[in-house]
């Protein structure tokens, strides 16, 4: 006979791990025990399949990640035992990685909707393929007793389901039914009870009555409401023209929206249940959804979601999360009849505690827009080195990451770091990472604006951690996210605090993180007529770029008066109060209002993106690029040339449709453009691309074809979100770089 020891690193804990090395030893008559370590599996094996059973166990369940294996021989006088058995977790183990909240599974989803299966009707069915894992998470190791499962013991039918090898629920740690599990709850918004046996039932008939719900889902509240009550709910949202996502069958997607792709459907079903941005079937139909020519869309992803649309009459739901703006989504029962008592009706809630909240994730054309439920944590391997490094991110919709022992740990989406609320949330989910992961920051990474927020808690925590602060400029920690090699960077945005104290947020950077990217090419600097009033009423924008005679009488005949006209104009002119941008997303917000799209911003990002639903519906026509030299010889391309050549467009008589396309092909072939040079003088030949922009369809397209036809590659990570939510990992990877070179 043959034996050893088996040890295996990566993401072994919530994945059913144990129960799978279980499975597998019985497959190949092993004898031995497996353990538990945290972030690895030990195994003590023995018999005569030996190496057929590591190469099996190697592979690891299907939410699993394997890092290494290693093989040891077993010590002198080794007794292997008569079988193979699960030992308890280890004391010591009090670090390691937890997966992400799991979709619920085909077969679990059966169990529930089979009346001859004791889960059936049970919204809290799960198995070691499926259900809350970070969200329910207090501490490592991944057992029951250290997460909020621990408040329902099971019954004895589900400690027998618990111990049975041959079971789907094996060692499975949320295993619950509906005699000891977790118990919903309907009441109304003031927190009275509604009488009723089947609050699922109950649930579905006051949404179908047109109703608004707040339902409590894995890792936080939604509002919820059938398509008939959109616009009542926007309305008391004080959001009348933001896009809402919404939940249907996969059975209903053709009805509303193009069919998706391959890939698309995967995703859309696979694990992770994203948000998925997806074109909408007639780009003009259920403007109360959106008014956008896509719709957010994602399928029901727990046993509640699934229960609820089995006795729905309508095919789809609202699904928009519960908050206060610019405050995390709530979690507690409580705090939505406080806050948001007069928008929801009633309240289905249940009483497993949400330790960590997690968002929805969102997705579009395959790339990350929110990365939270599904997606994060977010462990990706890399070598920075032996400091530990934390990275605090941004201040708009921001995350954490840490680093520790070549790995890189991101948190799920944040949010926006403007508010004691938010602050408190950043805070906890950094103690929520430093405690699964064991780290003790020695390097704390933050953005370079020293007004933020996260600024302010980077100061804290060094403070706290005796650890370096490291400050990251905004857009050269976009780059970074994407790669340490040398490239000639695109960071395309809306706003990023610069070198100069401007604002960037068009900008070519070339080099790396090691040499901090010199800044070759940009768009050209504007004025923010009135500062943060250009972001929110478009037309200042646009002013600001075009400040002449013509743009004056254009905003003349949309309403402005004499006076504000004389304001705006001489304000312009002294240049008081008018901060200087280099952004992109200020250009499109500019072009938005050129054409009379959006005039005023109710939420983020809208004038770019009700500009790139009118584009989509037009046909671009070839404008003139001009680009000059700058300041330290650096490319400027000049958008206010574009902006002029679109006026002169609508003066012609071209469709908004057609115009808006033709902005937004010639901004992004210009910043294309650029890159090339930058690439040509640098005899670096690959580009890297990130920032919010590039979810912009059309932009990114245009610039990687143009790259192309240049022979010019481009990287995109995958991985990380185009937008913001990739700037905590760029933070700390440059601090790496930097510090493994002995920079820092």
């Amino acid at each position: 006979m043959r034996g050893g020891r088996v040890i295996l690193r990566g993401i072994v804990q919530g994945v059913g791990f144990r129960p799978f090395v279980y499975a597998t030893a019985e497959r190949f008559g092993i004898r031995g025990s497996v353990i538990n370590h945290g972030s690895e599996v030990e195994i003590t094996a023995f018999g005569n399949q030996f190496e057929e059973f590591c190469s099996a166990v190697s592979k690891g369940p299907k939410m699993s990640v394997i890092d290494s294996v290693t093989v040891e021989p077993l010590p002198e006088g080794f007794a292997a035992p008569d079988n193979f058995s699960i030992l308890p977790s280890a004391d010591g183990a009090r670090t390691g990685f937890i997966p992400a909240d799991i979709a619920t599974c085909e077969s679990c989803l059966a169990d529930m909707l089979n009346p001859k299966s004791r889960y059936y009707g049970y919204w809290a069915t799960s198995c070691t393929d499926c259900g809350p894992r970070y969200s329910i998470i207090q501490a490592v190791p991944y057992d029951r007793e250290r997460t909020s499962m621990d408040a329902f013991p099971p019954c004895d039918d589900c400690l027998a389901d618990y111990h049975n090898p041959h079971n789907r629920r094996h060692h499975a740690q949320t295993i619950a039914c509906t005699a000891c599990g977790p118990k919903l709850s309907l009441t109304t918004n003031a927190g009275a009870p509604v009488e009723t046996d089947d609050p699922i039932g109950k649930t579905a008939e006051l949404l179908d009555a047109g109703c608004i719900v707040a339902v409590r889902g894995m890792g936080g509240f939604h509002i919820c409401c059938v398509e008939e009550s959109a616009s009542r709910l926007k309305e008391l949202l004080g959001r009348p023209h933001q896009s809402l996502a919404v939940m249907m069958t996969l059975e209903s997607l053709g009805d509303y929206v193009v069919d998706p792709n391959d890939a698309e459907r995967e995703m859309l079903s696979g694990p992770v249940h994203p948000i998925m941005i997806l074109d909408k079937r007639d780009p003009a139909a259920h403007p109360e959804l959106s008014e956008l020519h896509n719709l957010g869309v994602m399928l029901p992803y727990t046993g509640l979601h699934h229960l609820l649309f089995e006795k729905l009459q309508h095919p789809l739901l609202v699904m928009t999360s519960a908050n206060v703006p610019g405050t995390p989504m709530i979690t507690e029962t409580s705090y939505i009849t406080e806050r948001m008592g007069d928008v929801a009706e009633y309240i289905l809630s249940h009483d497993r505690e949400i330790i960590n909240r997690c968002d929805d994730s969102v997705v579009r054309d395959g790339y990350i827009i929110r990365m939270s439920r599904g997606l994060a944590p977010l462990r990706t391997a890399m070598d920075l080195g032996n400091s530990q490094i934390l990275g605090v991110g941004p201040e708009l919709n921001a995350n954490a990451t840490i680093y520790k022992n070549g790995f890189l740990v991101t948190s799920p989406h944040i949010g926006n770091i403007r508010n004691p609320a938010t602050v408190s949330y950043l805070n906890e989910t950094i103690e929520k990472l430093t405690s699964l992961t064991g780290a003790r920051p020695q390097i704390v990474a933050h953005d370079l604006h020293p007004q933020f927020l996260s600024t302010r808690v980077a100061h804290e925590l060094a403070e706290r951690y005796d650890a370096v602060l490291c400050p990251v400029q905004h857009h050269r920690a976009h780059i970074a996210s994407v790669t340490t090699e040398e490239v000639v960077g695109i960071a395309i945005d809306g706003v990023g605090y610069g070198d100069d104290a401007t604002i960037w947020g068009g900008e070519i950077l070339t080099g790396s993180p090691e040499n901090s990217y010199a800044r070759t090419g940009h768009l050209e600097p504007v004025l923010m007529p009135g500062g943060d009033l250009a972001t929110r009423f478009p037309e200042r924008m646009l002013y600001g770029i075009l400040p002449d005679d013509a743009t004056l009488e254009m905003l003349a005949g949309r309403g402005w008066g004499d006076v504000a006209l004389r304001v705006l104009s001489q304000q312009t002119a002294k240049k008081f109060n008018c901060p200087v941008t280099t952004s992109t997303g200020r250009v499109l917000d500019a072009a938005a209002a050129l054409l009379g799209i959006c005039r005023e911003r109710t939420y983020d990002g809208e004038p770019s993106m009700m500009l790139e639903a009118y584009a989509a519906r037009g046909t671009a026509s070839p404008l003139p690029i001009k680009i000059v030299s700058g300041n330290g010889g650096a490319d400027v391309l000049l958008t206010s040339e574009i902006l002029k050549e679109g006026r002169a467009m609508l003066a012609r008589g071209s469709s908004v449709e057609d115009t808006a396309a033709s902005i937004q092909t010639a901004l992004a072939k210009g910043i294309a453009e650029m890159t090339v040079r930058s690439a040509e003088r640098s005899g670096i030949d690959t580009a890297a691309l990130s920032g919010g922009v590039a979810i912009n369809r059309s932009i990114r397209e245009t610039i990687l074809a143009s790259l192309a036809d240049a022979n010019v590659p481009c990287r995109i990570n995958p991985k990380y979100p185009f937008g913001d939510g990739c700037i905590s990992c760029g933070q700390v990877v440059t601090a790496g770089v930097l510090s493994k070179a002995g920079k820092l």
